[in-house]
């Protein structure tokens, strides 16, 4: 489901480079595997940067559909490149 109501701070959508550079590699890629395999919506117990991942797995793994948050961030990192 694309409209989840947001928990905890941790689930607030990544939106800026700034953000992005801030997570931890390990549990986004942590993240991005389960997410892309189909796992579940994690719980509290996991980082923003697991969570970023997951969502981000999701949508390349064909369960989710990117959302306004992936958008902002994608022209935002579009943005940043070509500077």
């Amino acid at each position: 489901a694309c409209c989840r109501l947001v928990a905890s701070m941790s689930r607030e959508p990544v939106t800026t480079v700034d953000e992005v550079l801030a997570l931890d590699t390990d549990d986004v890629i942590a993240g991005y595997f389960d997410g892309s395999a189909g796992d579940n919506e994690p719980g509290d117990n996991r980082s923003k940067s697991y969570w970023h991942g997951w969502r981000n797995g999701r949508v390349d793994g064909g369960h989710d559909e990117k959302d306004m948050a992936m958008a902002i961030l994608a022209r935002r990192a579009a943005q940043c490149a070509g500077r």
